[in-house]
């Protein structure tokens, strides 16, 4: 496994050792909201069999729910 050692800051020792692979993790995918929800206010996202509602309010602000 690569590893390499991290820069030190404040909370950090210079010796931290992390996985070369998480030190280089991909940047999260981006969706746009206006793209899941194409025209409606509410979107069910079924996830390991549980459905999960987002929804948009009136102040255009997005609420996850189970």
């Amino acid at each position: 496994m690569l590893m390499r050692s991290l820069p030190m800051n404040d909370t950090a020792r210079r010796d931290t050792v992390v996985p070369l692979r998480a030190a280089m993790a991909a940047p999260a995918r981006r969706v746009e909201s206006k793209n899941l929800l194409d025209g409606s206010r509410e979107l069910v996202i079924e996830h390991q069999g549980a459905e999960y509602h987002l929804r948009l309010t009136r102040n255009d602000k997005l609420i996850l729910t189970k």
